[in-house]
């Protein structure tokens, strides 16, 4: 049986990542060595080597209790296994949520965060810095079933009582419905731990696939960085429901508080009907059974309010065992293949742009100021050789008096430096501003106003407004510092007119960031945090323990989005300030070659002549840099589209 179309895709986006860090790698050593690779263009290609090189493509498995989730997961990624991996037997199976990845520092382990972390004000992501506090458990990724035993324990609880319980977020006396049953002795049980960190080097998380196994919607709700964060991050996020009971009450909570909060792209969801075996029946054809699947499907896509395609019938148990057993027949009877399908043209389609549109955005910019470089570096031969041109037939004193006039200017340009200086104070007080504006300090006070309304003891009612007013601050604070760094480009341009002007330089300031996906984030953090103040988590709101969750939720994602602007405009900063060093220190270079060259022929009867030889082959050389430049970043910027995509091409 071939390979799935899923794992297809990812091999051949694995394959251009591999070959893509090489190139790249190529291209610095090729630009150093020619000394075109300035601090900007060195840092340019720094972070797109690193964002290639941890390019994540994460696919969120979200789902109530008991939907098949973990067998799911099973049949497409772990199929090869001969059996199965994540827990997947009846009843609640994935008790914390937990993510599949693979890290090459990282031993190969499951990491376990302890419930009673959540009686502490520190995120997900801060515990992540401190593995130390994790349980950890050794994996044997060659012996399958000591892999699966040690994934059982995510399915571990704790029986604890009831006022604990309320403590960890899992009782609430205002919600009955949604509380542990109560056992005999009093105590109910609670998951054991809070989030679990598998790091196995799978072939598919190799290549940088995260796995995302929810547990239910007690738990999505009670953790909101789930929501906040890890859910909208997914680049496909697998909706499932089981096919004989269609939506429930509470797979329609799910759906709508954490998959459509979450702000993720339409094409990004899909929805599985899980289970659809339960719907073969011998009773009745093949005809009769595959209309009453079409039915439930038109059913469910009514009220999820989605297109029918993206709604898609399966049977992981039986495609798991098709599988295992190399049936081909079971294997497209259980719908497996036309899911793989979906999400692989899905996800690697989407992620693919993503990354194509980084590497086209970072190449063009190196490229043109590798060109600029290159360009200085020809005008500058063109201007020594029509110089000398000028000296045939001119005696030595007019030779001698030419030397003397290009050291004049040498001093004179040497003398403004104190100039290029005070522009680049201005441009650096400026940029002071910008941090200043997206700062830490600054995102603090933003929020203060709203931190203080969410930690007001009892029902918040009125907690929408100030809500609503502080992500309008800071898509200010954001649209504020764009004007500010419109301000610093328009004051760098007439400077640099100026310059070019005065020096015969060739400086063009790069356009300021336009920070526009800066506020498309903080739309979605907004939406995605927004269900949280609705009636139907008003009680849980009213919890110190859950408020101060999502203060530090809603606190992690948006400093994330402050910290990634700011790294955005050092960035634009370092371009400005690389470009005039780099053509300050062309000219300086330029007076020492012309400098050189006229006492040569001096010295010399036929320096003149030898000189010009060098000049054209100087030129002829540049030419040929220039045209190696546009083959190397050329090359880099055809990033591969999926194998499906290639194929409609076709």
């Amino acid at each position: 049986m071939s390979e799935t179309h899923f794992n297809d895709e990812f091999d051949q986006h694995g394959a251009w990542r591999r070959e893509f860090g090489l190139r790249l790698k190529l291209l610095a050593e090729w630009l150093k060595d020619n000394d075109l690779l300035n601090s900007a263009v060195a840092e340019r290609l720094l972070r797109l080597e690193s964002q290639i090189r941890s390019d994540k493509v994460m696919v969120a498995f979200v789902a109530e209790f008991s939907r098949g989730k973990s067998e799911l997961i099973n049949a497409i990624f772990f199929a090869g296994y001969k059996r199965r991996i994540m827990p997947a037997s009846a009843g609640r199976t994935t008790m914390c949520p937990t993510e599949l990845g693979y890290d090459p520092e990282v031993p190969a382990c499951l990491r376990l965060l302890p419930i009673e972390s959540r009686l502490t004000p520190q995120s997900l992501l801060e515990w992540r810095q401190v593995p130390e506090r994790w349980h950890q458990v050794e994996l044997d990724v060659n012996d399958p079933g000591q892999l699966a035993a040690s994934f059982e324990r995510v399915a571990e609880v704790n029986r604890v009582t009831l006022d604990e319980a309320g403590k960890l977020g899992f009782w609430h006396d205002d919600t009955p419905d949604d509380n542990p049953m109560q056992g005999a002795d009093g105590l109910v049980e609670v998951p054991r731990w809070r989030h679990a960190l598998v790091n196995v080097a799978h072939p598919l998380l190799r290549q940088g696939l995260v796995i995302l196994d929810t547990p239910g919607l007690n738990a999505i709700g009670a953790e909101p960085e789930l929501t906040v964060s890890l859910i909208p991050q997914a680049q496909a996020v697998v909706f499932i429901l089981a096919a004989d009971t269609g939506v429930t009450k509470s797979d329609l909570s799910i759906w709508r508080e954490h998959v459509q909060a979450s702000g993720a792209a339409p094409e990004s969801r899909v929805v599985v009907l899980n289970k659809v075996d339960t719907m073969w029946d011998s009773l009745r054809t093949p005809d009769e059974v595959q209309a009453q699947i079409e039915r439930q499907r038109s059913t469910t896509a009514e009220v999820l309010g989605l297109s029918k395609e993206r709604v898609m019938p399966v049977s992981a148990q039986k495609g798991l065992i098709a599988k295992v057993q190399h049936d081909a027949a079971l294997l497209e009877a259980s719908g497996l293949p036309a899911l793989e399908r979906v999400l692989a043209e899905g996800v690697m389609t989407q992620r693919q742009g993503i990354l194509r549109q980084a590497v086209v955005s970072a190449m063009s910019d190196m490229r043109l100021e590798a060109q600029r470089a290159l360009s200085v570096r020809k005008r500058d031969v063109a201007e020594q050789v029509l110089e000398l041109n000028g000296l045939r037939g001119k005696n030595a004193a007019v030779i001698k008096h030419m030397q003397a006039r290009i050291e004049q200017e040498q001093a004179e340009f040497a003398a403004s430096a104190s100039k290029i200086q005070a522009m680049r104070s201005v441009q650096l007080r400026l940029v002071r501003e910008l941090f200043a504006q997206l700062s830490t300090s600054s995102l603090r006070g933003e929020l203060a106003e709203l931190t203080e309304a969410l930690r007001q003891p009892g029902i918040k009612l009125g907690v929408r407004k100030p809500y609503a007013q502080t992500f309008s601050r800071l898509r200010e604070n954001v649209l504020k510092t764009r004007a500010i760094g419109e301000e610093i480009h328009s004051m760098l341009s007439s400077s640099y007119r100026q310059l070019n002007a005065d020096y015969g330089f060739s400086l063009q300031v790069p356009p300021a960031p336009d920070l526009a996906s800066y506020v498309a984030d903080l739309d979605q953090a907004e939406r995605s945090h927004l269900q949280y103040l609705g009636v139907t988590n008003v009680l849980r709101l009213a919890q110190a323990d859950f408020t101060e969750r999502l203060i530090r939720a809603l606190s992690t994602r948006l400093r994330v989005v402050y910290e990634s602007a700011l790294s955005e405009i050092e960035l634009w900063s370092k371009s400005v300030s690389a470009q005039l060093d780099s053509q300050v220190r062309e000219r300086r270079r330029s007076y020492v070659r012309r400098i050189e060259g006229v006492g040569r022929i001096v010295d010399a009867a036929t320096g003149l002549e030898d000189r010009l030889t060098d000049l054209r082959a100087q030129d002829g050389s540049i030419e040929s840099l220039s045209t190696k430049l546009g083959e190397l970043t050329g090359y880099l910027m055809e990033a591969p589209r999926p194998k499906s995509a290639a194929l409609r091409a076709a």
